[in-house]
């Protein structure tokens, strides 16, 4: 029963996550990407706090988690949301999600420039390669229909956002002793802040409204952002990192059955071959000889989208 609850759990997260690529690129038809990802962090934050509210759990008090928590707000949300957001204009859905999947690839190449130890061993300089040679099939320069364009690499940028993100808040952000409901709900207060400085400049386009974008940008926001953090720590909590990070590998195969199903999207070979190779490079990334014989390694989740 145990395992039938953390499996179901898995998929609810990998579900929520890996469509947030489909529900942007249906909010896209009425809102601009500064005016989505605003309406996504709101909501996100409206039901972080409001968990908080219920919990009495209070925000963090002292300025330096501020601070620490501005810069994983910049770096965790607001850029990473508004370029996946600004590169599904062009890029399709499921190529987003596949992006995506190198998130971990990134917090591998972040740890040691924020001076956080990360052993490189021969398996995961392989598996750094492998998703190197992946993102390389993906995008085929050397092809005339390759994904090779400033949308697509704004949303390969943005899983390097997620990246170092991962490892700052590893570093500033655990053993705070401030629920990480509260964490994440001030995060995204700060997030939201950012894009209401961007509204000025690029958030003040028509808004043309439909039913199926506004449902959308509220699954969005509701589902794919608020609920789905929650849970993330409840896995995390309940079932441990390594169960949750099982979630990383199912994101593009839901982007990209959404959208071929719904939008019609077509994937070539090199794409999906590209794909495995990357989520092959990703495991290598992440296999441990002896887990049991040191701490356990903070665990970046490339589904936070």
């Amino acid at each position: 029963m145990g395992e039938t609850k953390t499996l179901l759990r898995i998929l609810a997260l990998a579900l929520l996550w890996g469509s947030s690529f489909f529900w942007i690129k249906l909010g896209l038809a009425a809102f601009s990407p500064v005016q989505l990802v605003l309406a996504r962090l709101v909501m996100g934050a409206a039901v972080l706090l409001a968990l908080c509210l219920l919990g009495r759990r209070r925000l963090p008090s002292d300025r330096r988690t501020w601070g620490h928590l501005a810069v994983a707000a910049f770096f965790h949300n607001a850029v990473p949301f508004l370029l996946f957001a600004i590169g599904e204009a062009t890029v399709d859905s499921g190529v987003s999600g596949v992006l995506n999947a190198t998130t971990p690839l990134w917090v591998l190449v972040a740890a040691p420039l924020l001076g956080v130890p990360n052993r490189m061993t021969g398996t995961r300089v392989a598996g750094l390669v492998a998703g190197i040679a992946g993102i390389l099939l993906i995008f085929a320069p050397w092809h005339a229909s390759g994904l090779l364009s400033w949308p697509g690499l704004g949303c390969l940028a943005a899983a390097a956002s997620y990246g170092f993100a991962f490892v700052y808040e590893g570093r500033y952000l655990t053993g705070t002793g401030v629920s990480p409901y509260a964490l994440s709900g001030a995060q995204m207060l700060l997030a939201t802040g950012f894009l209401v400085l961007a509204m000025p400049f690029a958030g003040m386009t028509p808004v043309h409204l439909s039913p199926l974008a506004v449902i959308a940008v509220l699954v969005l926001g509701v589902g794919s952002t608020g609920i789905a953090f929650a849970l993330n720590y409840q896995m995390l909590a309940s079932e441990g990192a390594v169960a949750t990070s099982m979630v990383g590998y199912l994101l593009p195969v839901v982007s990209v059955l959404l959208g071929a199903v719904f939008l019609h999207e077509q994937l070539n070979v090199r794409v999906i071959v590209g794909m495995v190779v990357v989520l092959g490079g990703v495991a290598l990334t992440r296999l441990r000889r002896t887990p049991a014989a040191r701490p356990q390694e903070p665990v970046a989740l490339a589904e936070r989208v």
